[in-house]
C-alpha cells in the first residue's frame, strides 16, 4: 500500500486562509471589539479548537491577519536601479494601505499595543518585513549607488513612516505626488553626495 500524497495547498492552507480572511473581515466590518475565537470559527465555517490550535489569542490572529495582507501580492522589485526599487516598494506600501478598511485595522494593532503577545508580534512582523526587503538595499549598494554599510532597516523605514503617518496619524490620501515625494526624499538621505 502507498502513502497518501499530500494535496498541494491542501485542508491546512484552507483553513489558514479561511481564518484569516475571517479575522480580517470581522475587525472590518465590525472592529476589534467584535472579535472572539467563537466568532471567527463561526464566520471561517470551523471549531473553535481548530482556531485555537494555531492562534491561541485574539492578539494572534490578528498580528497572523495583517501580516497576511502585507505579504499578498507584493513581490520584492528587481528593477535594476535604487531609485526604481524604491518606487515600486513605496506604490505597494501605499497601494496597502489605500486598501478599504486597512486604517482601521492598523488602528486595532495600534490599540492592542498593551498586550505583551501583540507587541512581540508586532516587533516579529516588522524584523521580517525589513529582512524580506533588504534586498533592494544590497543590491543598491553592490551596484554603488549607496555607501555601503548602509543599514536596509533606516533606508525601508525612511521610505515607509511618513506613508504609515498619512495613513493613520493625519488621515490624509497616499496620492501619487506625495508617494513620489517619498522617494526622492528617502533617495536624497541615501545617495552618496555627488561632486
Amino acid at each position: 500500500m502507498t502513502a497518501p500524497r499530500p494535496r498541494p495547498g491542501g485542508r491546512s492552507a484552507r483553513v489558514r486562509r479561511a481564518v484569516l480572511d475571517a479575522t480580517l473581515g470581522l475587525v472590518l466590518d465590525h472592529g476589534i471589539g467584535a472579535l472572539t475565537v467563537a466568532a471567527v470559527a463561526n464566520r471561517a465555517g470551523v471549531a473553535e479548537t481548530t482556531v485555537y490550535r494555531r492562534w491561541p489569542s485574539t492578539t494572534d490572529l490578528v498580528a497572523d491577519a495583517v501580516a497576511d495582507v502585507a505579504e499578498r501580492d507584493n513581490p520584492l522589485p528587481d528593477t535594476g536601479t535604487f531609485a526604481g526599487d524604491l518606487d515600486q516598494l513605496a506604490r505597494q506600501i501605499a497601494a496597502l494601505l489605500s486598501r478599504p478598511g486597512m486604517g482601521r485595522l492598523l488602528g486595532a494593532t495600534a490599540a492592542m499595543s498593551s498586550d505583551p503577545n501583540m507587541a512581540a508580534a508586532r516587533e516579529k512582523y516588522w524584523r521580517m518585513r525589513f529582512a524580506a526587503s533588504a534586498p533592494v538595499v544590497d543590491r543598491a549598494i553592490a551596484r554603488g549607488e549607496i555607501p555601503a554599510g548602509t543599514a536596509s532597516y533606516d533606508v525601508l523605514e525612511a521610505l515607509a513612516a511618513p506613508l504609515y503617518l498619512r495613513v493613520l496619524v493625519t488621515d490624509q490620501p497616499l496620492d501619487e505626488a506625495f508617494v513620489r515625494r517619498c522617494v526622492a526624499h528617502t533617495l536624497t538621505v541615501f545617495r552618496p553626495p555627488q561632486h
